[in-house]
């Protein structure tokens, strides 16, 4: 049997034709500004893997209803492949408030991770990540090239085609990282928008291909135009006033029976990565944590959440429901751990302020928002809240504490009193 590494579609004209498509298990990076026609060319590569019927999971920070307009000017409805499993949507918040911590390195690299872990949930052949900006702005570029080449091999292990689509730099760091992370594609898409001012009623511009591995036709570089129905594209005719326009959606499978992962309304909310941990991972995060506060010390603090068996036995509220009351009040920075009847949140914005709007937020997030069932749910609900200090030397220590039957008895106490309701 070949190993030869085969090529597939990749939905833009110029690659198709020029380089043959792109190579399976490869990685690409789109570079252009807004409007450039970037998300255009993560859609269409999303678009060829969808005809293959193959899996294509899509990172985005786009807006559910801007997404699917995006795709319907290449009529192309995505909606009906979600519901095959086919794309699977998944939309990610920013980390907005990150790069004021003293080492958002730390965290940054949390999301990269986060990529493979979510890889590993749906098991995708083709990965796509509009946009990648957002999260690579690291203070060490050398960290950032190691985490980013650790995440590549990764993904190219499991022979998953990547794309990823980031901002044409605009400041000289910028560039840097740019240039960085470009180094260990296997090819780059450059998209330089023109300025308009021509008259023309399609946005256009240069585009230009480059291998980095392969791919030894070599460089091209060429016009490109956003038309309807094409998306990005360098195939048009010189009458700028006409536009050939045909249907590129396939057929729908009719055979198969698919379980959907996505609903045709995708959630209004954006989509976190799992921060839920295992003990034993938890507690490296911990002491990684424990060390971060002796070098530098940045405090933070351990908050445990108790559920006692009667709310369950009385169908007030589970751990499973708790759990997520706690997920969808947390930050994306902190972390979680369940550990039997109590979960365990490290909240590494060491202030009574944070820890107040956690619990807050919590409230806020049960599944009931009667008032009649808040003010009964939450007396089965109980907090020890522990600040970092120097008699804990490591995580085994701090986690003994929040969790021993001492603690239970003496220092937990009813959520409702905590925040003062």
């Amino acid at each position: 049997m070949s190993s030869m590494i085969k090529r597939i579609p990749s939905g833009f004209s110029l690659i198709d034709k020029n380089w043959g498509g792109i190579y399976k298990g490869g990685s690409y990076m789109v570079i252009g500004s807004r409007k450039s026609g970037r998300t255009l060319l993560g859609l269409q590569c999303a678009l060829e893997a969808a005809k293959a019927s193959e899996v294509c999971l899509y990172f985005t920070l786009m807006r559910p209803k801007d997404l699917m307009i995006q795709a319907a000017s290449l009529n192309f409805d995505i909606q009906s492949y979600m519901n095959q499993n086919l794309i699977i949507v998944v939309r990610v918040a920013p980390p907005n408030d990150i790069y004021d911590m003293y080492n958002p390195d730390d965290y940054l690299v949390e999301y990269f991770h986060d990529i493979i872990t979510v890889v590993d949930q749906y098991k995708p052949t083709r990965i796509i990540f509009d946009e990648l900006t957002p999260f690579v702005g690291f203070k060490n570029l050398d960290f950032l090239r190691d985490t980013f080449l650790r995440t590549l091999e990764n993904i190219e292990e499991r022979d998953i085609t990547s794309l990823f689509i980031i901002s044409e730099p605009a400041t000289q760091k910028a560039q840097n990282i740019v240039e960085g992370m470009s180094q260990f594609v296997t090819g780059t898409i450059l998209l330089k928008k023109e300025s308009g001012g021509k008259g023309d009623r399609f946005q256009s511009g240069q585009v230009i291909i480059t291998p980095n591995v392969g791919h030894t036709e070599g460089e091209f570089v060429s016009e490109y135009r956003i038309e309807p129905n094409k998306g990005v594209t360098t195939e048009f005719s010189l009458d700028r006033t006409k536009t050939q326009t045909f249907d590129e959606t396939p057929r729908l499978i009719k055979s198969r029976n698919f379980n959907a992962h996505t609903k045709i309304e995708m959630p209004l909310e954006p989509y976190a990565f799992s921060n839920v941990y295992n003990y034993n991972d938890f507690l490296l995060i911990l002491n990684n944590q424990i060390a971060l506060y002796k070098s530098t010390g940045q405090t933070f603090n351990l908050i445990s959440f108790k559920l006692e068996p009667s709310a369950q036995m009385r169908g007030l509220l589970n751990m499973s429901q708790l759990q997520n009351a706690i997920r969808l009040a947390a930050s994306k920075k902190d972390k979680i751990c369940v550990v039997e009847n109590k979960i365990v949140v490290l909240l590494v914005r060491g202030n009574m302020k944070s820890v107040v709007d956690l619990m807050t937020n919590v409230q806020s997030n049960l599944p009931n928002k009667d008032l009649n069932y808040i003010n009964a749910v939450l007396e089965f609900i109980s907090i020890f809240n522990q600040e970092i200090d120097e008699r804990f030397e490591n995580a085994e220590s701090l986690m003994g504490t929040v969790l021993s039957v001492e603690s239970s008895l003496q220092n937990y106490q009813p959520l409702n009193k905590y925040i003062g309701e």
